[in-house]
């Protein structure tokens, strides 16, 4: 008789008793505040040089574009190759690549096409470092532990948004933008030194054959994605959430002409949705794994950040604006802590990886996409018509996709879906011989 599958904690702290994991998971929080700390100090840096919006607009396009363009060869790879191996080489890649940025502002040498190119170069390594990384914390902790790594990897990666900017702000209003790019550069060498100690932490259940780097591979990955309803319907909801209800990119506009609270009122705006985020995350990690019925939990989340968004559309005063906007973090947070395990739960480990490359286009994509649209349409109808159409577009398209994905809408727990979702598998491919 086999034995039964141990039961995961329902709170996902449980996950840092692995040591392999949780000298990961610290070693990230530096890095992916390095990361958060070098964007906001590009942005300063391209408006400081040239005082231009079509500027800080392209910082996007470099950021967005290489990853498009390299995002699901790095799945592939991630699949093909041993990932701890590959992250060394990436992280030691962007280490260089920040500490060449961090040498030519501090000596003065700093220009446009300069930070361009470098702010390229990293998003293409990340295009191979996150697929590899995210798909090599599964690897760091029990099969029925998937959905805590995953759900504290969702606070771990809303934290450092919010503290990031922060930091960079008080780095680069005292010592230059040059000490922020020299900060991210010192902060890959933990994850550096991490990863060289980590062979003897993988769970070697996990570990599977040389795989093949080929286009073959690549589409492997993208049918995987679009024949599994649960992952499909999941990242197209994230995608429209970001792409229709991308309220934060305007709200410059709010706090200077709707809301009249000028730049100290911009900043607490600013904060709001990073507040909301952090706490939906904890929550999450304390008790997503309690939640029984994830699918609908999920898709209320979603339509609530879409209904958060059209209040914060119509609000004329500033305490129902920052509730409203702590609304969408919030809700935004819940949705990611139960799409994220999901993801993780429901891909064998060896697509894992090509996996997170599509999912990667969405998330990357939808946001960038998102920004234009909102801009696009505040310039021709105003802000407030972008906002609150964004929120009611956002509300439409989760209709529209659990009526169209009712699986979804009966998704309950990763495990119980992910043993079915294999067994439909198994049996898709087993056919009968013909005489």
């Amino acid at each position: 008789m086999n034995k039964p599958a141990p039961e995961a904690s329902s709170s996902a702290w449980s996950v840092l008793r692995h040591p392999g994991f949780r000298w990961f998971f610290i070693a990230q929080i530096f890095s992916i505040t390095g990361s958060a700390m070098q964007l906001a100090a590009v942005n300063w840096d391209v408006w400081r040089i040239t005082h231009n919006e079509l500027a800080l607009g392209v910082v996007g396009l470099v950021r967005v574009v290489p990853i498009i363009i390299l995002s699901l060869l790095g799945g592939v790879v991630a699949d093909a190759i041993d990932r701890r191996k590959l992250q060394l080489a990436t992280q030691s890649l962007m280490l260089v690549f920040a500490a060449l940025l961090a040498i030519v502002t501090i000596s003065g040498s700093e220009s446009l096409a300069l930070i361009y190119v470098l702010t390229a170069a990293m998003s293409g390594m990340s295009a191979f470092d996150q697929p590899a990384r995210n798909a090599m914390v599964t690897n760091l902790v029990a099969p029925h532990e998937i959905s805590n790594a995953a759900r504290l990897n969702v606070v771990m990666y809303t934290v450092t948004a919010v503290f990031g900017p922060v930091i960079a702000g008080l780095i680069i209003g005292t010592f230059g933008s040059g000490a922020a790019y020299l900060f991210n550069a010192l902060s890959f060498i933990p994850v550096v030194i991490v990863l060289f100690g980590l062979r003897r932490f993988v769970f070697p259940a996990t570990l599977g054959a040389k795989r093949a780097i080929s286009f073959n591979a690549m589409f492997e990955g993208l049918r995987f994605v679009k024949g599994s309803p649960l992952l499909w319907s999941t990242m197209l909801v994230d995608f429209f959430a970001t792409l229709l209800a991308s309220a934060t990119v305007l709200l410059p506009v709010y706090a200077t002409d709707v809301l009249k609270v000028g730049a100290t009122g911009y900043g607490i705006l600013s904060a709001a949705p990073a507040i909301g985020a952090t706490l939906g995350a904890i929550v999450m990690a304390q008790y997503g794994g309690r939640i029984m019925k994830q699918g609908v939990v999920m898709l209320w989340a979603v339509a609530l950040f879409g209904v958060s968004t059209i209040v914060f559309g119509y609000a004329t005063v500033f305490w129902l604006s920052l509730l409203a906007l702590a609304g969408t973090g919030f809700t935004d947070s819940i949705s990611a802590g139960i799409r994220s395990p999901l993801r993780q739960v429901l891909t064998p480990d060896h697509l894992r990886g090509r996996m997170l490359s599509v999912n990667m286009i969405f998330f990357m994509g939808g946001p960038q996409l998102g920004e234009f649209e909102a801009g696009v349409v505040a310039n021709l109808f105003g802000p407030v018509a972008s906002v609150v159409t964004g929120g009611v577009a956002t509300v439409l398209a989760v209709a529209w996709i659990a009526y169209n994905f009712p699986t979804l809408t009966r998704y309950r727990t990763g495990m119980e879906l992910a043993e079915a979702d294999a067994l439909k598998r198994e049996s898709a491919v087993i056919t009968p011989s013909g005489d």
